[in-house]
């Protein structure tokens, strides 16, 4: 019995089984051969062989396959193909991680300067970088001294300077006088567009290779002009034409000899040899770079001795501040308008230069005390004309119009009283000025007065403590928060009573705004430090406006309006019709006043930044702040025309009706009229009241100062009686 079929796949030829007998073959038969396996051997050698590849009849064949080698020149194809295979993965990784365009970006974030709303330049932040140069275009010195400084055979490697290289390895090895850098041009470009600055073994590699790259890609000429576009000069200068317009107040193709070899100087270290700081470490570099264009040919002996130092002329270039508490809030907005910006943008905002001084004008003569401040003022729309975050930049960037939490005392009332009259009250409905236990919770009148029933409209205009409290236990507390979100407070407001006196925390851009939206008659107002953008696309829009009842809306009015004639807000009393609100934390951390006229809606604050306790602060200074400001932002009289008469207690959160905080009972006696001069101004209602009206200011006239002197003078409207 024949044995069975090996399945092995190696090149030893199977035995076939014996053949079956057949008949006689026909005369010169041909013989019947053995077709072989197909194997991996080459046909030609297997042609020659094909004899030792049939078995014998009847048997096995002992003759093994020999192992085939290839010829070399096989192993040379599979080599070169190996290194288009490499090459071909660098060209994509590249392509990836170091496009050409890149090259071009400039190598930190663009400025931005910002304008005023009438296009004057108030800060700028981010670098300073010119616009790209041509180094084709540029003279021969200005060239040959970046050249002579940093790359001296630029124009004759492809990218890596071997020379270069040793040169700067043995100088390390052997000398302790600094250590020298063997990058060319090239690989500078390759590191500041491309790579980080760190020193390992990894990102040399990295910088050759781009290097490599660039060369071949580039002219010597566009490489040399996106360097000199790009590199960092110092004093926040990037590029050419940023360090020429800096240091120098011209343009790159009008440097001279002695500038050009300055500012090629400064490439090695610019933070430490900027001319404006150090002015003596530039000149010993550029004495340097004129012996290096010497050296390399590009200056005569002669005309190297001829360069003079170089001297600057930047009072030409007007320096414009890095911040400014504005500047500092709407920056972002500004970088999100610009976009993705390449070269120094300019981008306008709406403040107003004129507001501005006069909100810092009013600050500065405020006797603050050592105390804080911060003032907001903004159009109804919500478009910032004028802030001071605080009382000097220099000494804090905090900002406390944007940044600062405190809470807002009775301004905060607003939101109690607009949820009020969105229940179905009115300024003339009644409420209990009675003092009330809400659970554990008591408050009180800061002046320990409780006047019974009241209507809503006075029990504003004083500040009552336990009337906004049983308002808020009226409508609920949800109702407030509801109100104040509706208004655009974003901040958290606890669920609980004694929100009426102002105990969540609010920023006063944020409370400001909400005062804007009385004014405007829409809400949210949204603050904003540049113009607003056209959009076509309503449907797009975000953060729409809807307007408020009109019901309630003459009621808020009424009642701020109320505040300043004859309430707590007397002080800010204006010519024009004006409303706001004061407010009075407890132990007198935080004063406020918000309010609008005209056109502008403004908030003051006044307390310190460790939230601590004064016995000096009264809300009456915020609004001697508030009412200076507008006199001068809105052009207007100091000194009220003919205020209207309220019947309004004169009792407030502070005792601020008279700044001594004295109050008078005056029997009836049926006078009505006012008195005035010689720091009082009071009128007396017809059933008694003592009503007192702010202070006049004194005008600037001569003839008004000596008015000043003359006796109080009482105007009888009545008959008198009880004399």
């Amino acid at each position: 019995m024949p044995p069975p079929r090996s399945r092995s796949t190696s090149r030893v030829p199977l035995r076939t089984p014996d053949p079956a007998p057949e008949p006689d073959p026909a005369p010169n038969p041909q013989p019947r051969r053995q077709k072989p396996l197909r194997l991996t051997q080459p046909l030609e050698d297997a042609a020659e062989n094909e004899a030792e590849w049939l078995p014998p009849e009847g048997g096995y064949t002992t003759n093994l396959p020999v192992a085939y080698v290839s010829p070399w020149w096989r192993w040379g194809v599979r080599a070169v193909a190996g290194v288009l295979l490499l090459f071909i993965l660098a060209v994509g990784w590249l392509t990836v991680t170091a496009p050409l365009s890149k090259s071009l970006e400039p190598p930190a974030p663009p400025s931005v300067t910002l304008l005023a709303a009438d296009g004057t330049p108030i800060a700028r932040r981010g670098a300073n970088i010119g616009v790209p140069v041509d180094a084709s275009q540029l003279p021969d010195h200005v060239r040959n001294a970046f050249v002579a400084i940093e790359d001296r055979r630029f124009f004759s490697h492809w990218g890596v300077d071997p020379r270069g290289v040793l040169r700067a390895a043995v100088h390390n090895a052997t000398s302790d006088d600094g250590t020298q850098g063997g990058s060319t041009i090239t690989q500078q470009l390759a590191k500041n567009a491309f790579l980080d600055s760190s020193r390992t073994m990894g990102r040399k590699f990295q910088e050759a290779l781009i290097a490599f790259w660039l060369e071949a890609w580039l002219s010597k000429d566009e490489i040399l002009s996106r360097y000199l576009s790009h590199v960092y000069f110092g004093d926040n200068a990037y590029g050419l034409t940023a360090a020429a317009r800096h240091y120098f107040s011209t343009t790159p193709e009008k440097l001279t000899l002695s500038q050009a070899t300055m500012l090629a100087g400064l490439v090695q270290a610019p933070s430490r040899l900027a001319p404006t700081g150090n002015l003596s470490g530039a000149r010993e570099r550029q004495k340097l770079v004129v012996a290096s264009m010497v050296s390399a040919g590009f200056l005569t002996p002669g005309e190297g001795d001829a360069v003079k130092p170089a001297v600057l002329d930047t009072d030409r270039v007007r320096e414009l501040p890095i911040g400014t508490y504005f500047a500092d809030w709407v920056l972002p907005q500004a970088r999100d308008r610009a976009g993705e910006i390449a070269t120094e943008q300019t981008v306008r905002t709406t403040l107003d230069m004129r507001l501005q001084t006069a909100a810092e004008t009013a600050v500065g003569r405020a006797a603050l005390g050592g105390a804080q401040v911060a003032l907001v003022a903004m159009h109804p729309d919500g478009s910032v004309v004028a802030m001071v975050g605080g009382r000097d930049y220099r000494e804090s960037q905090f900002n406390r119009v944007t940044m600062a939490r405190r809470q807002p005392g009775s301004t905060f009332k607003l939101f109690v009283y607009l949820a009020a009259l969105r229940s179905g009250m009115t300024p003339d409905s009644t409420i209990a000025d009675e003092p009330v236990t809400i659970g554990d919770w008591s408050p009180e009148n800061s002046d320990g007065r409780y006047l019974g029933d009241i209507s809503l409209r006075r029990a504003f205009a004083r500040s009552s403590n336990v009337a906004a409290a049983r308002l808020t236990q009226k409508v609920g507390p949800r109702a407030v928060i509801r109100a104040a979100r509706d208004l655009g407070i974003s901040t958290d407001i606890p669920n609980e009573a004694s929100i009426a006196l102002g105990t969540a925390n609010v920023s006063l851009l944020e409370l400001t705004a909400a005062y804007a939206a009385i004014s405007s008659g829409e809400a949210p107002v949204r603050p904003r430090g540049l113009p607003a953008e056209e959009n076509n696309d309503w449907w797009l829009a975000q953060d729409r406006s809807s307007a408020l009842g009109r019901r309630e809306l003459g009621g808020m009015r009424s009642l701020l309006a109320a505040v300043v004639n004859g309430g707590t807000g007397s002080r800010a009393a204006l010519s024009i019709d004006t409303y706001g609100k004061t407010g009075t934390t407890q132990d007198n951390r935080d004063v406020w006043f918000i309010g609008y006229a005209g056109d502008l809606v403004v908030g003051v604050w006044v307390g310190n930044d460790d939230n601590s306790a004064s016995d000096r602060l009264r809300s009456s200074l915020p609004a001697g702040i508030w009412r200076d400001f507008m006199v001068s932002a809105l052009r207007i009289a100091p000194r009220p025309a003919a205020p209207k008469p309220q019947v309004v207690d004169a009792a407030s959160e502070d005792s601020e009706a008279l700044e001594n905080g004295v109050t008078f009972d005056i029997p009836e006696i049926g006078l009505e009229g006012e008195v005035s001069g010689r720091g009082i101004n009071l009128r007396f209602g017809p059933d008694g009241e003592l009503i007192p009206l702010p202070l006049p200011t004194p005008p600037a006239e001569s003839d008004d100062r000596d008015r000043r002197r003359e006796p109080p003078e009482i105007e009888q409207r009545g008959p008198v009686r009880g004399m």
